[in-house]
């Protein structure tokens, strides 16, 4: 067994919240731990019974060999693109986080509404880590069905151009909300 880099909790966590059990539920509590792989690398371990249907859930990332450092700021990982998720999956994370925001926010809403900015930003960094050399993202990172969709609808959204302008929006409204 060689399971995915997960580059930070808040990475592994929103692959979880992505695939869902086979009965449609996404929710279970997780109870984490550290293991050992048998290359000696070490890994976080999520368990859980399904919410929905009891069914028992276990999700195994491997630890990368440094943490990565937010830097001031929330981050999903590090300068390398995800192994977890692809473009499109970033993206369509990022839509829904920017469309939970509420055009007017203040107290406990506004709270919400930095965090899901804050979320939306990060989710639009990791789709441009996909982009070599500030070139197009290549047809061949998209991995999963929901990024392949994504893409074949709508390829422009994963120009570089039109990516930085919708990050700068989503940056512009989050400084507005502080």
């Amino acid at each position: 067994m060689n399971p995915p880099l997960s580059r930070t909790n808040a990475e592994a966590h929103l692959y979880m919240d992505l695939h869902a059990c086979s009965c449609g539920s996404t929710r279970f509590p997780r109870h984490s731990s550290v293991v050992a792989l048998a290359d000696g690398d070490l890994a976080s371990r999520y368990t859980g019974a399904c919410e929905g249907c009891g069914e028992e859930r276990e999700f195994v990332f491997r630890l990368p060999a440094t943490p990565t450092d937010a830097g001031g700021g929330f981050r999903y990982g590090g300068d390398e693109p995800s192994q977890l998720l692809d473009p499109g999956e970033w993206l369509l994370v990022a839509d829904a986080y920017a469309a939970s925001v509420p055009a007017e926010s203040t107290g406990a809403a506004a709270q919400r509404a930095r965090a899901a900015l804050t979320r939306a930003v990060a989710a639009l960094d990791e789709v441009v880590k996909f982009a070599p050399d500030g070139e197009e993202i290549p047809g061949e990172a998209f991995v999963s069905d929901r990024g392949r969709q994504l893409h074949q609808r709508e390829p422009g959204r994963f120009r570089r151009d039109r990516l930085a302008a919708v990050g700068g929006t989503y940056a512009e409204l989050l400084n507005q909300l502080r």
